[in-house]
């Protein structure tokens, strides 16, 4: 029987703003990561996704990123290392303290939005992210996208790492993420949807923007808790991947 993770981005709502229901998206996913404060996230809505989490059986990771509320960690910032280590470190100590106030722990760190893209192609960038992650706690695991300066890294350094997929996100031939600027690159339709990640669990492929195949490897999908129909998207997804007989399992447990 195939096994997938099926994971989110919570614990963004910050003040009177509520982003996304996440009490109710715990109950779809096998792993959240949750924001740390930096992007989004303050500590109120932080503890209430952690402690919800927990109550589910739901893995919890880190989501740290840069220091940018105002563009919701979306904008390239050209950190300085120093900075960025510390500033990683700092996010996911925050997250551990608060995970541990309610008997829970972290089991891995997905870098958020632009932070999560950079350190695709940004060696600097993905080894301070590593070096973060080494010397506050080497057990953690690393997601990000198969291929990317991150996940390689990591494993020079040791760490565990788990390959993500997008579901509401459209695919190059060449298997990397369309830009959000780029017409179609953010998928709507639930079933289309599912039928994709029920493709790609199977058989490792999505059809990509241009109707070509690409292949992908995963270890984990994401739905994005802060899109359109978000709940709906990831409660057809899991369906029709249980459908097909399809187990959903963290990949990472504490």
């Amino acid at each position: 029987m195939a096994t997938i993770d099926i994971n989110s981005d919570l614990g963004e709502g910050f003040g009177r703003w509520e982003l996304g229901d996440d009490l109710a998206m715990l109950q779809l996913v096998s792993s959240a990561n949750v924001a740390c404060g930096f992007h989004a996230g303050d500590p109120r809505s932080i503890l209430r996704t952690v402690r919800g989490a927990r109550a589910a059986g739901v893995a919890i990771g880190a989501h740290p990123g840069y220091r940018d509320l105002a563009g919701f960690g979306r904008r390239n910032i050209d950190v300085e290392s120093a900075d960025l280590v510390a500033d990683v470190i700092y996010q996911i100590g925050a997250l551990q303290g608060i995970a541990a106030s309610v008997g829970a722990q972290l089991s891995y760190v997905k870098p958020h939005g632009a932070l999560y893209n950079t350190a695709v192609h940004d060696e600097r960038q993905a080894r301070d992210v590593v070096e973060a992650i080494v010397a506050i706690d080497p057990r953690l695991a690393v997601m990000g996208l198969p291929g990317s300066a991150l996940l390689r890294l990591a494993e020079e350094a040791g760490l565990r790492t788990v390959a993500e997929a997008f579901a509401d996100r459209a695919y190059t031939p060449e298997g990397t993420l369309v830009s959000r600027r780029e017409p179609g690159a953010v998928l709507h339709d639930p079933d289309e949807v599912a039928e994709r990640m029920l493709r790609l669990v199977t058989e490792g492929t999505v059809t990509a923007i241009d109707g070509s195949v690409a292949r992908v490897r995963a270890d984990s999908i994401c739905v994005h808790g802060d899109s359109p129909g978000a709940l709906e998207m990831a409660r057809r997804v899991r369906q029709r991947l249980e459908a097909a007989g399809v187990q959903i399992a963290p990949v990472v447990a504490a």
